[in-house]
């Protein structure tokens, strides 16, 4: 069972939970129906970036052996057979399609199915792109906040995609600086890049969405909010020194192996929950 959850790259589910955002800070995460439809949406994302993940992984089988780390997947070290990799990719979508059916939300399907054919141009070469390949890694956070949105037909706020955006070029952008700091990936993308580009432009990235933050928490429903701008602020210091430590870049990896990184969002998410429902 191991060697199938680290297939379908269960752990980095953790990034669809932006699916939720919308909903959460529209103050009506307590609406049953939306709630049921989010979590419906977030099962059909994360059903999509596992058949994604498995294409990545088939495609890159060869380059992946010779990887310190990624010669340990599941596909690569021989633990599952590509044909039967393959086929759970297409029930992975199939679940998908059906969940998307039941939804019937044309601009949630748009932008699922968007989510999907960007993803296989960036497995079918646009990885090896600079600037695009970061680009593409940016888009697929922004489109899952957009698809919770339309799931439950909430407005998203020009703000709340700001900070979305260069956050996760900020992300994007250290990952690649991690990778290429490393000398042990394969990509050939990293050719085109040099720490000095990359530092600069993340700590742009970095500092717009401090700013976009605290514009945006002066447009939610309490002005108390902007209490927690210095929290966020620290939340993501904290996430830049792992960056720039011993580490790959990958968000998911730098959240989950932080234990002060993961008390800090759950006290932001708790004081953001009592702002916006107890007050």
């Amino acid at each position: 069972m191991k060697k199938y959850l680290s297939l379908l790259r269960v752990k980095h589910y953790i990034k669809n939970f932006l699916i939720f955002l919308p909903l959460f800070f529209s103050g009506q995460i307590f609406d049953v129906n939306k709630l049921i439809r989010s979590v419906l949406g977030f099962m059909a994302f994360c059903m999509v970036s596992s058949a994604i993940y498995i294409l990545n992984d088939y495609r890159d089988i060869d380059k992946d052996k010779n990887h310190p780390k990624k010669k340990h997947r599941p596909l690569a070290s021989g633990d599952i057979k590509p044909s039967v990799a393959l086929v759970i990719m297409v029930i992975c979508l199939a679940i998908a399609i059906a969940i998307s059916i039941y939804l019937r939300n044309i601009p949630a399907g748009i932008s699922l199915l968007l989510y999907l054919v960007l993803n296989i141009a960036y497995s079918l070469g646009l990885k090896n792109v600079p600037i695009i390949d970061i680009a593409i890694l940016a888009s697929g956070f922004v489109i899952r906040v957009f698809y919770g949105g339309f799931i439950t037909d909430v407005v998203v706020s020009k703000w709340l995609y700001l900070v979305i955006i260069t956050g996760s070029l900020y992300m994007g952008l250290g990952k690649r600086k991690n990778e290429l700091i490393a000398s042990t990936d394969t990509r050939e993308v990293l050719k085109h890049y040099n720490k000095n580009f990359l530092d600069k432009n993340m700590y742009v990235c970095l500092a717009l969405t401090d700013v976009f933050y605290a514009l945006w928490t002066f447009e939610l429903p309490n002005d108390k909010i902007t209490w927690t701008i210095p929290l966020f602020i620290i939340i993501l210091m904290r996430y830049s020194l792992d960056v720039e430590g011993d580490s790959d870049g990958d968000p998911v990896e730098v959240i989950l192996h932080d234990k002060v990184l993961i008390a800090l969002g759950l006290i932001y998410a708790v004081c953001i929950f009592v702002l916006l429902y107890w007050f």
